[in-house]
């Protein structure tokens, strides 16, 4: 992510404040686990996302324990909280969460960046998911 982006993105969490990832009442409204099909294929089939509303993206991650805490520092950086799910056999299923507004181009190029990340520390990128509140009625 260039700094263009890391700007904009800025700016976009001021201008859209969100729900916050552990709020409650948030349900998924768009997955994206299979690589093969295309983010904006992804958000174009989502019945359940409203594409003008902040979301909490989720990368699904598995790492090994001992570099957790380095993909949390890194992960940081860009707004990303790591939260810990459970074991996987010798890795740790993982959740990096953060608020934004989704788009296709951005979601193509995070799951790429977590997938390299996950890569360099030892484990995987499964895919990602994002939550949106219930709409009121």
């Amino acid at each position: 992510m260039g700094l263009l982006d890391r700007l904009l993105d800025l700016v976009r969490k001021r201008e859209t404040p969100g729900p916050t990832p552990d709020a409650p009442g948030l349900k998924i409204v768009v997955e994206a686990f299979d690589p093969v099909v295309a983010d904006s294929a992804v958000l174009a089939a989502s019945p359940g996302w409203v594409s003008t509303a902040p979301a909490v993206l989720r990368h699904h991650l598995l790492l090994p324990p001992d570099r957790l805490a380095e993909a949390a520092s890194i992960l940081a950086q860009d707004g990303y909280d790591l939260r810990e799910q459970s074991p996987d056999g010798e890795l740790v299923r993982v959740l990096a969460r953060r608020v934004q507004v989704l788009d296709a181009l951005h979601c193509a190029q995070e799951r790429s960046r977590m997938a390299g990340l996950a890569q360099r520390l030892g484990g995987d990128a499964l895919g990602w998911d994002a939550q949106q509140p219930e709409p009121t009625a």
